[in-house]
């Protein structure tokens, strides 16, 4: 895909692994629409990628909101007259153990709340996003890419039930979108990050962070705009497809 003048949706836009793709992306010139909750970190990276020559524009979004989203999808179509790809890239942590046992007694259980709140954004909201732009793609005829976040976590990792759980689910439907919309043009795929230098990553402990990294064959943690590099190859490179790319230093969960 060639990505001049095409539209290119990013959820969880505004800031973090977003904000770096939209970087990234913005010096190829395309239509960069920006979805996130944060107001001023979307208007933020507006500009910033304004700046690199791209045009933007930014809508805020519940992505776990099937009336919201499936609305967004089509205002961004109907006012930049088509739609190319999305990442589907927005999603939180909710972390803890399944449960918490001291002296053979249970403690703590994860919450359903927490479990909830991790499966609407994490999972369903990757569902919604995703549809929404197939069926845009569909009406347009013009074929299309969907890129879907999903993380080395979905190997499993302790602390996270829920969180894997829904980065597991985000790889197999990617593979699954694959086989199903091939015939309309439309490819699929998904990355799985390890650990990354976010502005959260990075405000944790200076030794938390060496622990990290010492357990990392590449000795460091990826920076946000290697996540970015690998959006930008999947987009550009039309045979890709149907496949989960590890972006981790050599990482195994």
């Amino acid at each position: 895909m060639e990505l001049n003048g095409k539209v290119i949706v990013i959820t969880g836009g505004g800031q973090g692994l977003g904000r770096a793709m939209a970087l990234r992306l913005a010096k190829k010139s395309p239509h960069l629409a920006l979805i996130d909750m944060n107001t001023e970190k979307l208007a933020e990276t507006k500009s910033m990628c304004e700046a690199l020559g791209a045009t933007a524009s930014t809508w805020v979004c519940n992505v776990s909101d099937e009336t919201e989203v499936d609305q967004t999808f089509a205002a961004i179509r109907a006012e930049t007259g088509r739609l190319d790809a999305v990442v589907n890239n927005a999603g939180i942590t909710r972390d803890a153990l399944f449960l918490k046992v001291k002296e053979g007694q249970v403690e703590k259980r994860m919450s359903l709340e927490h479990w909830q709140q991790v499966i609407d954004v994490n999972l369903t909201g990757v569902f919604l996003c995703a549809r929404a732009a197939a069926t845009e793609m569909v009406n347009a005829g013009e074929g299309g890419c969907i890129i879907n976040i999903s993380s080395i976590s979905r190997h499993g990792n302790m602390g996270q039930t829920n969180y894997t759980a829904t980065k597991a689910g985000v790889a197999a439907m990617s593979v699954t979108w694959a086989k199903e919309l091939a015939a309309q043009k439309i490819r699929c795929a998904a990355i799985a990050p390890g650990y990354i230098g976010t502005e959260m990553v990075m405000s944790m402990k200076p030794e938390a962070l060496d622990k990290i990294a010492s357990g990392i064959p590449a000795k460091r943690l990826g920076a946000p705009d290697e996540i970015a590099h690998a959006v930008e190859f999947i987009l550009e490179n039309d045979y890709i497809n149907g496949r989960v790319i590890e972006v981790d230093g050599g990482l195994r969960i």
